[in-house]
C-alpha cells in the first residue's frame, strides 16, 4: 500500500507505524522504536535529522540507503520526532505511548507495551548515561519499574481482569515517561511578545 500524504501527517497511530514498516519489509517492533525515541528526548537529547533517520533505520533493520531511496519513510520519520517532542512538552500531558488499539489481543498490546518500555529504557540510558545514577529517588524507582514491565513476556486469557491491568500499567508508563520528560528537560520559557517601550 503506498504512503499518501496523510499517511505521512498522521505519525501518531500504531496502524501507521505498522504501515510503514511492512512496506519497508521492517523486522523490528514500531513500539519499541517509539519508545527508543522517546527515552532520547525524555532524557533531554536532541537529534538532527540525519542522526534520527540512521537510529531509525538501524532500529528497523534497514541499509542506511533506505532513507535515500525512500522520501516517504524521511518525511514520515522527521514527522514523528517533531510529533513525539511536541507531545512531550504539551501542557495538556496528552502525550501517549505508541500502541495498538483495542482490537488487537491482550497479549499483543502487552507485548507492544513491553516494547515500548525497553526502547525507552535504551534510549534513555543511551542519551543519559551516567547522570541516570544521581537522579532523583523516585525516577531511579521508575526506572526499576520500567525495567519489571519491559520483561514482562506474555499475558493471561484476554480477560476483564487482564484489560483492567493493562489499562492501568499503560497509564503508569505514560505518566512515568513525562516524568522523566520532566525531570531531565528545563523548562522553556514562554516567548512574550511584550515589547519594551524606550
Amino acid at each position: 500500500m503506498p504512503l499518501t500524504d496523510n499517511t505521512v501527517a498522521d505519525n501518531t497511530g500504531f496502524e501507521t507505524w505498522a504501515n510503514i514498516y511492512t512496506i519497508h519489509k521492517a523486522f523490528s517492533h514500531p513500539s519499541e522504536l517509539h519508545g527508543s525515541l522517546c527515552g532520547r528526548l525524555a532524557a533531554g537529547h536532541r537529534i538532527d535529522e540525519v542522526s534520527w533517520l540512521n537510529i531509525a533505520c538501524e532500529h528497523m533493520g534497514l541499509p542506511a540507503t533506505a532513507a535515500d531511496e525512500s522520501p516517504e519513510l524521511v518525511a514520515f520519520m522527521a514527522g514523528a520526532y517533531e510529533t513525539s517532542l511536541e507531545q512531550l512538552k504539551a501542557a495538556d500531558m496528552s502525550f501517549k505511548p505508541l500502541l495498538p488499539d483495542d482490537d488487537y489481543s491482550l497479549d499483543q498490546r502487552l507485548q507492544a507495551l513491553s516494547a515500548w518500555v525497553r526502547g525507552f529504557l535504551e534510549g534513555m540510558a543511551l542519551a543519559a548515561g551516567g547522570s541516570l545514577g544521581q537522579a532523583p529517588d523516585e525516577i531511579r524507582e521508575l526506572i526499576e519499574d520500567f525495567v519489571a514491565i519491559s520483561q514482562v513476556s506474555e499475558a493471561e486469557e484476554d480477560s476483564e481482569e487482564g484489560e483492567h491491568q493493562l489499562t492501568e500499567i499503560t497509564e503508569y508508563v505514560r505518566l512515568g515517561a513525562l516524568a522523566v520528560f520532566t525531570e531531565f528537560n528545563p523548562l522553556e520559557k514562554p516567548v512574550t511578545a511584550e515589547k519594551t517601550l524606550h
